[in-house]
């Protein structure tokens, strides 16, 4: 989202030059065996790390069923070779444990493998008030950009529904006719209505979904165990999403460029939703995330309503406010900067803050597994 609509009249996007890349040159005779050594070197040290990590993996499973059983002639519950059947394989990638869909590699803020991945022996999901999470998407996004978290919790144990909110992802609603919160947050309030009496979900919102996490807590505040907002619009009663986003008007260049205003009932009325400049979404939203995921984004973006982002939020502290907030900061996010994120915070202070590192403005991307432990974190914390 970001700074929307400073003004509504269309804005020209300026395409930036495409810069070639100049290829190696080799100097001398000799370069290419020396960069074959360096080559093969580098692989040598892959090669050796791979074997660490399934040591270690190895070693994890073996040491919790001694400590479960007594005994290590009796076989494993879920071993290797029945968690992953391709480690013993004949295939080109035998023996290498299952890695994340991100083709980058990864930090230490987002290892690659962690302990808690083969084995949660930490988390006992029958201690939890509950293991439901619901995640709702941002502005122009869907249900599909939670993909590797939906992933990472059900490997945990954990129940994960992503929801499409009304003309956003697969719902097939006109982006264009939606002409307010409740319309657009429909989807979310009518699976919260459902739920059985007595169940609990924790909510998790990213961007725009922040809104309507509020939207949803004002309504079902027994419903909901804990509101997690991720990189979200955290309002304060009275106040709409762009009001929030009007604070920052001006300082975000680059989330102007990248607006393109839709008007389907004519240029002399309001806009009816915003889009995105395709070639700007990496800049904007997915500087730190893999290629194949801004690929996707690309393909499966939709605009954003309009109607709902103007809407005021009716907020009380007997409903809204008795629902335990989390807020997860993303320091090198370039659509809803730091400043504007503190500013959130500072205006409407949560329970706690979680800061991010290395994320961007989509942390389910470009910090998969740190947001997975995270959320997991959040799950345990008991009731003061």
């Amino acid at each position: 989202m970001g700074n929307l609509c400073t003004c509504f009249a269309r804005k020209t996007v300026k395409k930036r030059p495409v810069k070639k890349r100049l290829q190696n040159q080799q100097n001398g005779p000799n370069s290419s065996n020396r960069w074959a050594r360096v080559r093969s070197s580098r692989k040598d040290k892959l090669d050796d790390a791979k074997l660490q990590e399934r040591a270690l993996a190895a070693a994890i499973l073996f040491r919790q069923h001694q400590q479960q059983n007594g005994e290590v002639s009796l076989p494993f519950d879920r071993s290797a070779s029945l968690r992953y059947p391709n480690f013993c394989s004949g295939s080109k990638k035998a023996g290498q444990l299952p890695r994340n869909s991100s083709s980058t590699a990864r930090s230490l803020t987002d290892p690659l493998l962690q302990p808690h991945q083969l084995v949660n022996q930490d988390v006992k999901l029958d201690n939890l008030e509950t293991n439901h999470f619901v995640l709702v998407h941002g502005g122009g996004f869907g249900a599909w950009c939670w993909y590797k978290t939906i992933a990472l919790l059900e490997e945990g144990g954990f129940k994960a529904t992503a929801v499409d909110l009304t003309g956003s992802g697969i719902h097939s609603f006109d982006t264009n006719g939606i002409t307010s919160l409740l319309q657009y947050v429909n989807p979310l309030t009518d699976f919260l209505e459902k739920l059985s009496e007595g169940e609990k979900v924790i909510l998790v919102g990213h961007d725009f979904g922040g809104a309507c996490l509020s939207y949803a807590m004002e309504l079902f505040p027994f419903k909901i165990s804990k509101a997690v907002f991720v990189a979200a619009a955290m309002l304060a009663n009275g106040q709409s999403t762009l009001d929030m986003f009007a604070q920052q008007a001006g300082s975000n260049d680059l989330m102007r460029q990248a607006q393109i205003f839709l008007y389907a009932n004519g240029n002399d009325h309001p806009p009816t939703s915003i889009d995105l400049d395709k070639s700007l979404l990496r800049d904007l939203l997915f500087n730190q995330s893999p290629s194949k995921d801004v690929a996707l984004a690309s393909v499966s973006m939709r605009p954003i309503p309009f109607a709902p982002v103007l809407e005021k939020l009716s907020l009380s502290d007997m409903k809204y406010g008795s629902v335990r907030r989390f807020y997860v900061e993303t320091p090198e996010d370039n659509a809803i900067p730091m400043v504007l994120q503190e500013s959130m915070i500072n205006s409407s202070p949560p329970e706690k803050v979680f800061p991010l590192k290395g994320a961007d403005h989509s942390p389910f991307f470009s910090k998969p597994q740190a947001l997975h432990k995270l959320l997991v974190e959040i799950s345990k914390i008991p009731s003061p």
